[in-house]
């Protein structure tokens, strides 16, 4: 397959770690791979973001699993392109998993340009209107929460119906 990033990083990221394998291609077709965890504490993440500049990482792939990649994402966009993998894409996926395989895979499939960042309303109104991920989340719940309401105004009750 056709190599679209050079030097990119898979995260797997949990409560209290955060797995990291960046993948680099060699000169001469060679892949290197460098695993390292780090804590999900500030300074595990600031060492987490000297070590991908220090290898020189600009693209980086990351699940976004629960609310544990808030903090890694917002300490690691700066100056870097963090794409948002949705986990459920993996689940399909054979074989044992451990949070190394799972951060090598992330890689792999980001530098073969085969992870984009999830087509989403939300994604897609953080990305145009320059808002946060969170005040997305909460406009298109309080939307959602509306529109269910007013559908349950509109349907007559079941139990009125002749029949």
């Amino acid at each position: 397959m056709q190599v679209v990033h050079e030097r990119c990083c898979g995260l797997d990221v949990h409560k209290k770690t955060v797995v990291a394998c960046i993948l680099m291609t060699l000169t001469n077709g060679e892949v290197q791979r460098h695993i390292r965890t780090f804590s999900t504490m500030t300074t595990g993440l600031l060492a987490l973001s000297d070590w991908l500049e220090s290898l020189t990482v600009t693209v980086i792939a990351m699940e976004s699993t629960g609310m544990y990649w808030r903090p890694v994402f917002h300490l690691l966009e700066d100056g870097r392109t963090v794409i948002l993998v949705n986990a459920q894409h993996r689940k399909a996926i054979p074989g044992r998993k451990t949070d190394m395989k799972d951060s090598e895979w992330l890689a792999d499939l980001l530098r073969h340009g085969l992870r984009h960042p999830p087509v989403s309303f939300h994604r897609l109104l953080f990305v145009n209107c320059a808002i946060s991920p969170d005040t997305a989340r909460v406009w298109f719940r309080s939307v959602r929460e509306r529109s269910i309401a007013c559908k349950k105004c509109w349907k007559p009750p079941l139990a009125s119906c002749p029949g």
